[in-house]
């Protein structure tokens, strides 16, 4: 009850799932309670209709209806007896209702604090304007003012060319336009600082945007103003210049910001300007994932210390990607390399090397081998995602018979049947010993080499002696075939093109299955500890990215179940763990994770359906 009363004593920035929003979106104190902007309200999960005549707010199945002439009606609900709910009003442009009202649909508030109002993050954002109320007379509705702010239209032309000819007004128009206030907000996202500055005119003018060195001006031809110069919290140095007195009105916004991107758009009712400055303060702390800026198709929840990003199956499926053999790279190159939109880190490896520890397969070929005990994820062709113990091996089968590869990798052992996946680089072979080399999906040998030889990038390499395997063909074009053997009936994993092994299995069936000892981990070493954690999952139907800020694979577990997570895997964790998704504040991409990690061998990579992103 404290926290409420302070919290009333005035407008507060909002968050949703603990996400803090824009500065446009902060509440306001109107009539002496607290409002939210109706264009907002979607972002909460609430459906409206943005009609100052004719006010629809639906959440779930209880609705508030608001008109002038009957004030706001319940539907699908009782208003407590004695409930007052303030009515809507305009300011700033936008139509704003009572807190209350948002409070009486049963839209869930997890902290309601003084410098602070967060919101639960909904499971959907509407898109869709409610229609008229029910016996509304819609023509004698005035037009509703628009659910959102115009999209940000950029208006800027390269420095280098002459800005394009403004749509002259006539003059008697520009003679009345005046440039009434200037607002300046500034927002901290992580490492990024969001800065708006807002110019309110009297009525709508063109405008000339020339990009300069330190930051930008903006000529407004017909406007007048009054002078001034001011430093802002940021240190960018904002001035407002009119014309020369006795001639035409015009007057130049001049911003400095040393650094960082600037877009300009503009807003209607009250026409407004609007410069936001994105600035990357410390490169070195990751640029936080942008809410309202995520790639179409891509859903972002958090729940305390657990985010997680869901991916429309329809547009986007995972695949694994890997760095060239011996090598690791951040997870963000994994992802740009191929063209995805998001990524995680893969299974666990070994730093000196940079080799993978336990089972890779990208594209139907395994270029890693099983340690066939640890939880495996694998992905169809087509995105399906499959959770399960296999423990694949090669197979070649011919005139002989068939016989099993022991092991997968560019270090071959005379005793061994080995196979290797060919990167154009790496050799393989010994004196003495011969390797086949074989096109996926070939029945034929394709060339066979004694010695040492680079087997060429995509061909598998099944190196042996002769003299331990004298079934095995000696010469191309001999017939012979090889398949992976997954050993396996707990998921169609004959269907699967990529796996990615680490674990453990954290959730299966939406309860918590976790069991070191299943898995042969050492509860008592460093992969066990309280860290960072990272894990891919399925959240209602949707591959999902899950990260932990901190806590034991038992805390992670438990959160993902509660989460309502189905079944989740989790990855390489503590140092590792990244979790990355394109766009960004700027475009700079962001992370979830609030410190850089190191570079990683391979990772889970989400792709638009139907790209080829086998590279």
């Amino acid at each position: 009850m404290v926290l409420a009363l302070l919290a009333g004593a005035g407008a507060r920035p909002v968050a949703v799932g603990g996400a803090v929003q824009a500065a446009a979106v902060e509440s306001r104190m109107l009539g002496g309670s607290e409002a939210l902007a109706v264009w907002t309200l979607p972002r909460l999960g609430v459906a409206v209709r943005n009609d100052p005549q004719d006010v629809r707010l639906l959440y779930g199945a209880r609705e508030l209806r608001f008109s002038p002439q009957r004030g706001w009606r319940a539907v699908g609900f009782t208003l407590p007896a004695g409930a007052r709910l303030g009515s809507p009003e305009l300011a700033g442009g936008s139509l704003y209702v009572p807190l209350a009202a948002v409070r009486a649909l049963g839209v869930r508030v997890i902290a309601d604090a003084p410098d602070l109002l967060d919101f639960a993050a909904p499971a959907t954002v509407p898109a869709v304007t409610l229609p008229p109320s029910p016996g509304m007379d819609t023509a004698a509705v005035p037009t509703p003012p628009p659910p959102t702010p115009a999209p940000p239209r950029p208006v800027t032309p390269p420095a280098a060319s002459p800005p394009p000819a403004p749509v002259v007004a006539p003059a008697a128009h520009l003679d009345t336009v005046h440039l009434d206030t200037v607002r300046v907000s500034r927002t901290l996202y992580r490492s990024v600082e969001v800065q708006r500055v807002v110019l309110e005119l009297s009525g709508t003018v063109p405008q000339q945007v020339v990009r300069e060195s330190a930051g930008l001006s903006v000529v407004l031809p017909g406007v007048s103003a009054t002078p001034s110069s001011q430093t802002l919290t940021s240190g960018d140095t904002l001035s407002i210049e009119p014309g020369v007195p006795g001639t035409a009105a015009q007057t130049t916004v001049r911003l400095k910001t040393g650094g960082g991107t600037s877009e300009i758009f503009t807003l209607e009712d009250p026409y407004r300007v609007v410069i936001d400055t994105t600035t990357q303060l410390d490169r070195n702390v990751p640029p936080p994932i942008n809410p309202d800026g995520l790639p179409d198709g891509v859903t972002y929840r958090a729940r305390g210390g657990l985010h997680l990003l869901s991916f429309d199956p329809s547009r986007f499926q995972p695949r694994v990607v890997s760095a060239p053999l011996g090598a690791s790279r951040d997870v963000a190159s994994l992802v740009r390399g191929v063209g995805g939109v998001a990524g995680v880190n893969g299974g666990y490896f070994d730093p000196a090397s940079s080799l993978p520890v336990d089972l890779v397969a990208v594209g139907g070929l395994m270029t890693a081998p099983s340690l066939e005990k640890r939880a495996t994820i694998g992905f169809t062709g087509q995105g399906g995602t499959l959770f399960g113990y296999p423990r694949p091996r090669y197979v070649l089968s011919g005139p002989f018979g068939s016989v099993t590869v022991n092991t997968v990798g560019a270090k071959v052992r005379p005793d061994l049947l080995t196979a290797f996946v060919g990167d154009g680089r790496t050799a393989v072979g010994a004196d003495g010993l011969t390797t086949l080399s074989l096109l996926p999906g070939a029945s034929a040998v394709g060339r066979a080499v004694t010695g040492r030889t680079v087997p060429p990038a995509g061909t598998l390499a099944l190196t042996f002696d002769p003299a331990r395997f004298p079934q095995l063909p000696r010469a191309a074009g001999q017939p012979l075939t090889a398949a992976l053997n997954w050993q396996a009936q707990d998921a169609p994993w004959e269907t699967a093109q990529d796996a990615l092994s680490a674990g453990p299995l954290l959730v299966q069936g939406g309860q918590v299955v976790l069991n070191p000892a299943r898995e042969a981990f050492n509860t008592a070493t460093n992969i066990w500890r309280p860290t960072r954690q990272v894990a891919f999952g399925v959240l209602g139907g949707q591959p999902t990215i899950a990260y932990l800020e901190y806590g034991s694979p038992e805390t992670f577990a438990a959160a993902l179940a509660a989460a309502g997570v189905r079944d989740a895997v989790r990855l390489d964790s503590g140092s590792s763990a990244t979790a990355y998704v394109t766009g960004g504040y700027a475009n700079l991409g962001g992370y979830l994770n609030t410190v850089w990690s190191r570079p990683v061998p391979n990772a889970i990579v989400f792709v638009p359906k139907g790209q080829n992103a086998r590279k």
